[in-house]
């Protein structure tokens, strides 16, 4: 294997602390004795027992989960329609518009799609909510859903769908039973993306969002403004645990689908 040089190990070392050593220290202040977050005052836990306390912030919380399950769930499902649509679908008239339409929102400004969404939204008469939260964030991360089932289908290998056709299987049957299966790995990724992208979303959701439908990051932006407390290191330990544990849940997860996929169809080959 090739050695890395000096200037690598140097790059890297210095790129990895500078994103991750703010996320260290905001850990250790969030178990500090002291109100004041940068004066160290000994080791305390009552911080995350008011954080627990704070109805706004839990509050918040239900309303971003909500939104983000029910969004990412919407996307995945419209995402993979689409990305079916453009890698199955052929030539057809209008297939240029609708992947334009598609891949907009990648490269549209989040200010712009928000205030659109906003201006949508009044002009039907529809008030804001939860549900216009979840109609945003399905609007923008579907094409992340997209992007990552179409890579995944460009690969996958038409010879099952066919075995299955010629078995019997209608073309239904044979997506849901054959089609499905091995491109889950994909749809899971997916549907991780887009609940991410809408549990980090403040722009688009700051427009769509009403009084009674504060999401966690609103709140946290409204809260950082008149200075950062113990409590909000509190939680942003608690986020930062719990993305550390889907990510490497997802990761194992994905692993072994891709690898028992890999075995399926070494052996429905040699059946065959």
């Amino acid at each position: 294997m090739r050695r890395m040089s000096w200037f690598n190990v140097t790059s890297l070392t210095f790129g990895l602390a500078f994103l991750y050593l703010p996320m260290l220290l905001l850990i250790i202040y969030s178990f500090n004795e002291s109100r004041l977050v940068t004066v160290w005052a000994g080791f305390s836990t009552k911080w995350y027992g008011e954080l627990f306390q704070n109805e706004a912030f839990l509050d918040a919380a239900l309303v971003t989960l909500k939104v983000g399950f029910f969004s990412a769930t919407v996307a995945t499902v419209l995402g993979t329609m689409a990305a079916w649509i453009l890698v199955r679908g052929g030539k057809f008239f209008g297939r240029t518009l609708f992947s334009g339409m598609i891949y907009a929102p990648l490269v549209m400004p989040e200010v712009i799609t928000g205030l659109s969404l906003l201006l949508l939204f009044i002009a039907i008469g529809m008030d804001r909510g939860v549900m216009t939260i979840v109609l945003a964030h399905t609007t923008f991360s579907m094409c992340y859903v997209s992007v990552v089932v179409s890579s995944r289908l460009v690969a996958f290998d038409k010879s099952m769908e066919e075995a299955a056709l010629d078995l019997g299987c209608t073309p239904a049957s044979a997506f849901f039973l054959v089609t499905l299966p091995l491109i889950a790995p994909a749809v899971l990724s997916g549907w991780l993306l887009a609940f991410t992208l809408s549990l980090d979303d403040l722009v688009i959701a700051s427009f769509a969002a009403g009084p009674s439908s504060t999401t966690l990051p609103i709140k946290i932006f409204s809260s950082v403004r008149l200075g950062v407390t113990p409590e909000i290191n509190a939680l942003s330990t608690i986020m930062i645990s719990i993305v550390a544990i889907g990510v490497i849940t997802a990761s194992l997860v994905t692993k072994q689908a891709i690898a028992r996929a890999k075995r399926d169809e070494q052996k429905a080959i040699q059946d065959g």
